[in-house]
């Protein structure tokens, strides 16, 4: 079942939140890799915390990821009712900004994270 949230959405919201560049990195970085503890974003995109944290609430605000909690980190990733069209735009996105910076760069940093999120996350 499609949540509410993610059938309201319509393509200009989506567009909207594409539009911001911290939040297009943050979900590039998301579509690559999965589920991202919040500390693995502040790393790869040298960024404060608050920062991505606002991005990030916007972001499941209008049902483009949803979070987990576990503990006191909180995980992102794309929501699982991302509707087929806004999945297709960030795979098109993504290829694009692949081979271009900064969305290289910020693979490149998250890939060589000290202490990646593993058992003890973000220590």
């Amino acid at each position: 079942m499609i949540s509410h949230i993610l059938l309201s959405m319509i393509e200009t919201d989506f567009l909207k939140q594409l539009s911001d560049e911290t939040r297009l990195r943050s979900l590039m970085l998301m579509l690559a890799e999965g589920e991202l503890c919040v500390c693995e974003l502040t790393h790869a995109l040298g960024l404060s915390q608050p920062k991505i944290s606002r991005h990030l609430a916007q972001l499941r605000q209008v049902g483009l990821v949803q979070d987990r909690r576990a503990g006191q980190w909180i995980h992102y990733r794309l929501h699982d009712e991302l509707p087929e069209w806004a999945l297709a735009v960030l795979e098109a996105v993504s290829q694009s900004t692949g081979t271009s910076q900064p969305y290289v760069q910020d693979h490149l940093m998250l890939k060589d994270m000290p202490n990646r999120p593993g058992a003890s996350c973000c220590a």
